[in-house]
């Protein structure tokens, strides 16, 4: 064989079970698409939606609270391409650092197209139709996702858009509907929105981020209408239409004949993402994918085919980045004869609106449908020192404990920071921790952690101190 392991893609979950197979001696080489390594979440992902979102965000507070703070600025405007411009710099040094960590782990890197011959060999197609063709022993598929885009709303890349066309636009437009109010949405949408565009948001569901715990998606609605975003819940989109310089959205109400047109410079699709499983020869190895295109694996993450395995958003669970890298550092450690160890409840989920949201492990309405004993309580943001003093007051904590261990089952935030704050969450409850214990650790004044303490407080039994 020429290699230990390939790895077909190099977003987070590929490159990253790449590192771990060379840090355990195996020769390894990544396979890329693109002439960029780090995928969907570095190029037109998570990196450059998280540049724009901080700079917009850095806009909207100088328009709106620097005044209050005794900050007078004068002459403020948008300057989008300047901010499009340092969000493609961020995007590249991420990406050349990627590139340093394949040198520096001495992992060989192959750009074009790969696909299965057979269960051992791979085909690399170039941009400019060469092609070659390596063995590996073990071969490991994480090629990752791509938008959803039904042909009813006539995706065409220029008026009607996914986030990947979003992140490069240079002129601000007045206009915007957004069909899908989950995580790409709402964050594309709250950029957009801060920086003056009128966003209106279509969502098929009751509630935004459907997924995620009820109170989190009323908290964050209740935030983003005060930005100006206007949502239209319960309500299906049948068309999308385009005549190159705006686009017409035409709506339904759920269970109604009620129809209406929505007129916009653009139409953000963001009703999700799906496996990217395409002429990768999965055929000529004996791997099935099943009605979403994604493929099945064991508990080892290895398909039907032994020696294959699939990790990240090829396979089913949540399409996050860090997931993928849980995933392959699981098989590149499992292939070196090692046993670890994923606990998927604990994987937790971000929204980097502003404020944001974050949670881990179960929502209320997932212990309610499994008959499971619980106790919950919420503490608000405004209640916070810290919270009044940033004038970052939207936001709460909600913790959900076992009305009869006390075990720590599912928290749950919205709010400034709540990004990084949900750590704590995801540790204590790794070692099967207790409302008690996470009330009893003492959390610094005045800081946003309070937030966690005071709802662990009022989940053990209703001893919040500060409400």
């Amino acid at each position: 064989m020429d290699y230990n392991v390939i790895v077909i893609g190099s977003g987070p979950g590929g490159y990253v079970a790449a590192i771990r197979a060379a840090q355990l001696g195996s020769k390894v080489v990544i396979i890329e698409k693109y002439n960029t390594l780090g995928g969907t979440c570095l190029n037109v992902g998570c990196i450059p939606s998280k540049a724009l979102l901080d700079s917009s965000e850095h806009y909207h507070n100088a328009e709106h609270r620097f005044k209050e703070h005794g900050v007078v600025v004068s002459g403020l405007k948008v300057d989008l391409k300047q901010m499009i411009k340092r969000k493609g710099d961020v995007v590249s040094q991420t990406c050349d650092g990627v590139m340093y960590l394949m040198k520096k782990n001495k992992i060989d890197v192959h750009h074009g197209h790969g696909s299965f011959i057979d269960k051992n060999t791979i085909s690399i197609k170039a941009t400019d139709g060469s092609e070659r063709k390596i063995t590996g022993d073990k071969i490991i598929i994480a090629t990752g996702s791509k938008p959803v885009a039904p042909p009813a709303f006539n995706y065409d890349k220029k008026r009607v858009i996914t986030s990947t066309e979003a992140l490069e636009i240079t002129k601000l437009p007045k206009r915007m509907v957004i069909i899908g109010a989950g995580v790409i949405g709402l964050e594309l949408g709250s950029v957009f929105a801060r920086l003056g565009t009128e966003v209106e948001v279509v969502e098929y569901m009751p509630s935004i981020l459907a997924g995620m715990d009820k109170d989190c998606g009323k908290e964050l609605q209740r935030s983003l209408k005060k930005l100006g975003i206007k949502f239209h819940l319960k309500h299906m989109v049948n068309t999308v239409e385009s005549d190159g310089k705006s686009v017409t959205v035409k709506m339904q109400k759920r269970d109604t004949e009620n129809t209406t047109e929505l007129k916009a410079d653009y139409c953000l699709i963001a009703i999700g993402r799906k496996a990217y499983t395409e002429n990768l020869g999965l055929e000529n190895v004996g791997i099935k994918t099943d009605e979403k295109g994604r493929i099945e694996v064991n508990h080892h993450l290895e398909t039907t085919t032994e020696g294959i395995y699939a990790i990240g958003d090829v396979i089913k669970g949540a399409m996050l980045a860090h997931k993928a890298e849980e995933e392959g550092v699981y098989v590149a450690e499992a292939i070196h004869g090692q046993k670890p160890h994923i606990d998927y409840n604990l994987i937790p989920g971000v929204v980097y609106t502003w404020p944001e949201v974050s949670a881990v492990g179960k929502t209320e309405a997932e212990l309610k449908e499994a008959g499971v004993p619980y106790k919950s309580a919420k503490f608000p943001y405004k209640a916070l020192g810290r919270a009044r003093a940033s004038m970052d007051v939207d936001g709460m904590v909600k913790v959900l404990a076992h009305k009869e261990t006390d075990e720590l089952l599912g928290v749950h935030m919205v709010g400034a920071r709540v990004a990084d704050m949900i750590m704590e969450a995801v540790a204590l409850m790794e070692f099967r921790a207790s409302a008690e214990d996470m009330a009893r650790i003492c959390h610094p004044h005045p800081t946003y952690t309070e937030a966690v303490k005071e709802a662990a407080l009022g989940a053990t039994g209703n001893r919040s101190i500060h409400i």
